[in-house]
């Protein structure tokens, strides 16, 4: 049972809890709600695409019962919880009396579930008292207590079964309790659905715990409500011969999982009262979700076949599939935004953040990493923007999710936002890894006035041009430069532009749409053991490059090639989602030129579906950053070898307001919460337009034999701005000063011990 006060109970309504009865019985969790569907979308390519909204929670239906009472009389306050996403998430609760925080819930709900929490609150001073469960409020009154009015407390309502037949028994236990030095006695009021069944007096000792227990059954089915003189809970009558079947998975990410019940195909979530019986369900292995491939692991019960038969009887059944991430990846933090009905997925973030990025390698086979920027920016789709209203004020509210195997270091986030002139886009450059710091620079783009390159050919000297002409979702082929014939005999992917005569041009400016494919982390190994196992044969060269970064090449008017400096240099695009930023070219091609011609180069797969060159002036702009409100949370349960000292759950908005290496860190089916305050923004002046920008600051780090290489996949050691990579060389470190230590001491306090 669990430790309750003697002045409080707390009562949950949930469908998904149905499969873990007795636990749930226990600890008093009740089933009354189906697990919602998942949200679609149209992604870039045209393709109907599905992205399952992160936990998100609404609360209504403040009730107190009765308004009014007597001293001592226990005062029923529940409020119905809500969990408007897909995903399982949890919410703490606090029910405060006056402005004083008497009992603290933590819920668990899976996504579209809603649970009816309540508390029983005694008063033995007379006077009125107010009441705040989140952004609800509400009073009642006590008056002074007649002579010979009892003391005694009920709580802690538990049906068995919860979920029951028509006419069958149904048990009620409740605990009662006499907190005063004197023996005392109630009478207890027993209604279904307001319906008197029966009335028993109790008589206890003086600070005694006594359970009572009664039978109730319902002819109809659905939901029905016991009461005992204030305090109530529900039970659910299903059809006889009928119990609930709930099929679901995990791991790897939140796109529906096919599979067949009986033969039958079917998608989680799957929630349905079916006839009792023997069901055989089965599950793909391997389940591709677009970007990696996933295989089956085990059952909830720990069996490890995936297609499993099993026999509904006389109580509900939940059956979860764990799937594990076994070739590419099935997300990096992972960005959504709230669309007024459901969360959209917008893309994955802090590409530069990645932790690992190898620079070269010494002929004694020691490996340089270096590199490593936190920082990355986002256009928002001002179509998936839409004001939540907390405690009467509006918020923009978006969701950093962790779906992949991998820990993150999330050190700021704040939104951007841009006016700008009619007739203007707007666009932010991409930082790339090399670079140190934040480049915050947004350029406006006229779109009607925007050209085309002259030619572009790739490195096989193939005609590009009509991929990148316009935005289409038909994008360049590339080179892998892991897939290279030998680590001396590197194949770069190259892009040619011909930009023309641009001599008299006061700015140039790339407005580029691409996207990276990283390949599989099997050719990534296999790539760098060539390096290696050459460096043990004596063969390789101090400095020799293993992965050689994007850049930027422009050809002078002799026809030679001139790289352009390191902090204009080209970034990588996005690996999830692709995104439009603009390259900078101004002020780069030498002195002479007449025909205007720039080479990209990378190692990675980068493609591209659209370039445009822009010669207007940048225009004014108008920009105001707003800091969020942020809270921690966990999504859903990870099997993760991930070990160490991560953020304790709750409220981390202080970690956020800058970069100062503290950061929230979280592992796979972790969240955090991000609200923007919007009440207060200036509003557009006449002649101007608004768009929103997303910035963050996040490393991040996968598991070794994944894309981790050199490091153990743990907490320690934390990255840090400035560091000359990571993994960082023995003469740097993290920051341990007081300031510091006090934020590790204060926040990273959810120890995962090694698996």
């Amino acid at each position: 049972m669990i430790p309750l006060s003697k002045n409080s109970a707390v009562r949950m309504l949930s469908h998904s809890a149905i499969v873990k009865l007795k636990a749930i019985l226990i600890i008093d969790f009740i089933i009354i709600a189906a697990v919602a569907g998942a949200y679609f979308y149209l992604n870039n390519q045209g393709m109907l695409a599905t992205a399952a909204k992160p936990a998100n929670f609404t609360l209504k239906n403040l009730i107190i019962d009765p308004p009014i009472a007597n001293e001592s009389d226990a005062v029923q306050i529940s409020v119905n919880v809500t969990n408007t996403g897909d995903l399982e998430g949890n919410k703490t609760l606090n029910f405060e009396i006056n402005n004083e925080t008497r009992y603290t819930q933590n819920i668990t709900l899976a996504g579209g579930d809603s649970v009816i929490v309540q508390y029983s609150d005694i008063e033995n001073v007379a006077g009125n008292y107010s009441v705040s469960v989140g952004d609800l409020s509400g009073m009642f009154t006590i008056n002074q207590a007649p002579p010979g009015s009892s003391k005694i407390v009920l709580s802690n309502i538990v049906f068995d079964p919860y979920e029951a037949w028509p006419d069958q028994p149904v048990n009620v236990t409740a605990t009662a309790n006499n907190p005063t030095d004197q023996a005392d006695k109630l009478t207890v009021r027993v209604k279904v659905d307001d319906i008197f069944v029966e009335t028993r007096v109790i008589q206890l000792n003086a600070s005694t715990t006594q359970t009572i227990e009664f039978t109730v059954n319902a002819t109809a089915e659905g939901t029905h409500t016991v009461k005992l003189n204030t305090l109530s809970s529900s039970f659910l009558i299903v059809k006889t011969g009928y119990h609930t079947l709930i099929i679901n998975r995990s791991g790897g990410g939140s796109l529906p999982l096919p599979f067949t019940l009986n033969g039958v195909g079917y998608d989680t979530p799957y929630s349905h009262v079916v006839p009792v019986g023997e069901y055989t369900v089965s599950v793909p292995t391997p389940f591709s979700v677009g970007t990696g491939v996933l295989a089956f692991s085990y059952w909830q019960d720990g069996s490890t076949t995936p297609t499993k038969t099993v026999m509904l009887s006389d109580k509900p059944l939940i059956l979860v599939a764990t799937y594990t991430l076994i070739s590419g990846y099935a997300s990096c933090p992972s960005l959504f935004t709230w669309n007024g009905t459901g969360y959209s997925y917008v893309t994955d973030v802090s590409n530069a953040g990645w932790l690992g990025y190898i620079n070269s390698i010494n002929s004694n086979g020691n490996i340089v990493f270096g590199g490593g920027n936190p920082w990355d920016n986002v256009k928002l789709d001002k179509n998936l923007l839409s004001p939540i209203i907390i405690n009467g004020n509006n918020y923009y509210d978006m969701t950093l999710f962790q779906q992949a195997d991998e820990l993150f270091y999330v050190d700021s986030a704040y939104m951007l936002v841009v006016d700008h002139p009619v007739g203007t886009d707007v666009y932010s450059s991409v930082t790339n890894y090399l670079n140190p710091g934040l480049n915050d620079q947004i350029y406006t783009v006229n779109q009607t006035s925007i050209i085309s390159p002259i030619s572009a050919t790739n490195e096989k000297g193939e005609n590009v041009l009509p991929e990148i002409s316009k935005l289409d979702g038909i994008f360049t082929n590339a080179s892998e430069g892991t897939l290279s014939p030998a680590w001396n005999n590197i194949t770069l992917n190259q892009l040619t532009l011909d930009l023309g005569n641009l001599s008299s041009a006061n700015q140039i400016k790339l407005e580029i749409n691409g996207m990276v494919d990283w390949g599989s982390p099997t050719d990534y190994y296999n790539w760098i053991n060539n390096f290696t196992e050459a460096a043990a044969q004596g063969l390789v060269p101090n400095g020799t490059q293993i992965m050689p970064s994007a850049y930027i090449e422009v050809q002078a008017a002799n026809g030679t090639w001139i790289p352009v400096p390191q902090d204009k240099q080209m970034p990588i695009p996005s690996d999830s989602n692709p995104r439009t930023f603009v390259v900078d070219l101004t002020g780069l091609f030498p002195a002479g030129v007449s025909d205007y011609q720039v080479k990209i180069i990378n190692f990675w797969k980068v493609t591209y579906d659209y370039i445009g060159v822009d010669l207007t002036k940048q225009e004014n702009i108008t920009l105001q950053k707003v800091t969020p409100i942020a809270t921690l949370s966990q999504v859903w349960d990870t099997n993760s070898s991930s070990s160490g000292n991560f953020t304790r759950y709750g409220d981390v908005t202080a970690l956020l307001q800058n970069a100062d290496n503290m950061y929230v860190i979280g592992r796979q089916g972790d969240q955090i919460n991000i609200e923007f305050p919007i009440d207060n923004l200036t509003a557009p002046q006449p002649g101007m337009v608004r768009d929103y920008f997303f910035f963050v600051a996040c490393w991040f780090k996968d598991p070794p034999g994944g894309w981790g290489y050199g490091f153990n996949f743990t907490v320690n050691p934390m990255p840090f701005s400035g560091m000359t990579g990571f993994p960082y060389t023995a003469d740097q470190s993290y920051p341990y000063d007081a300031a510091h230590l006090a934020y590790l001491a204060q926040y990273n306090t959810r120890v995962i011990p090694p698996s």
